[in-house]
């Protein structure tokens, strides 16, 4: 009887290890999940922001260089219509997040972060340079009002 007994216990416990370490192999992987979609999720606002500020940079510049501010030039147009492409495939990515998200494997997560973060990563490039054009522009404007009086 004490035979059974023992064999029970430790058939129990080598259960309950188990299922413990079943659990544990879940909430790792449940934390990895929650992990890639709330990188996700911080990827997208980081790139609407960037974006957005891309927007509101070209727009300063195009103001600065035109002659009527109000009329909008062809190569500031062709710039806005980029950045609201953009701005759409982002909104696609966001709803493919919200709706593929939860039943996406671990791959197609990591895929979608990867994407978005190397899109960053080319728009950031050229987010340097239209601010760099952006200060020089400032600089020769302030250089031009400077002279205007003498002339």
């Amino acid at each position: 009887m004490d035979a059974y007994l023992t064999l029970g216990v430790i058939v129990l416990l080598a259960l309950l290890v188990a299922v413990v370490a079943l659990a544990l192999l879940l909430r790792g992987r449940l934390s990895r999940r929650n992990a890639s979609t709330r990188r996700l999720l911080e990827l997208a606002d980081h790139l609407e922001s960037d974006l957005k500020t891309c927007r509101a940079e070209l727009r300063q510049a195009h103001a600065v260089m035109s002659l009527n501010p109000d009329l909008p030039a062809a190569s500031e147009q062709e710039a806005a219509h980029a950045i609201d492409a953009g701005l759409r495939s982002l909104l696609q990515q966001r709803i493919w997040i919200r709706d593929r998200a939860p039943r996406a494997s671990q791959a197609e997560l990591d895929e979608a972060a990867h994407a978005m973060s190397e899109a960053r990563g080319r728009l950031h490039p050229l987010l340097q340079a239209l601010g760099q054009a952006q200060r020089e522009l400032d600089s020769a404007m302030r250089e031009h009002i400077r002279r205007e009086p003498e002339a």
